[in-house]
């Protein structure tokens, strides 16, 4: 069975690109708005990162006007 590309094997999924397109946020204009590097915003987006940084996720729904559940979830197998 093929993994989707935004969740990992822990069962996470993350959801950051669909908030941003909905929202009409660019990567380059989070990290800007949030003060993030490109290459941790990138991670949120493609759901590899390994460790959620509180800090990160907090900048990111601050700047979304959104809750941590439309950015993050987790789906059993």
């Amino acid at each position: 069975m093929k993994k989707r590309p935004s969740e990992n094997s822990s069962g996470i999924v993350f959801k950051l690109a669909d908030v941003m397109r909905k929202k009409g946020y660019s990567k380059n204009m989070l990290c800007v708005n949030c003060g993030l590097r490109f290459e941790t915003v990138q991670g949120y987006y493609n759901g590899s990162i390994s460790r959620v940084d509180l800090y990160v996720l907090a900048a990111i729904c601050r700047e979304l006007r959104c809750n941590v559940q439309d950015i993050i979830e987790y789906k059993e197998s």
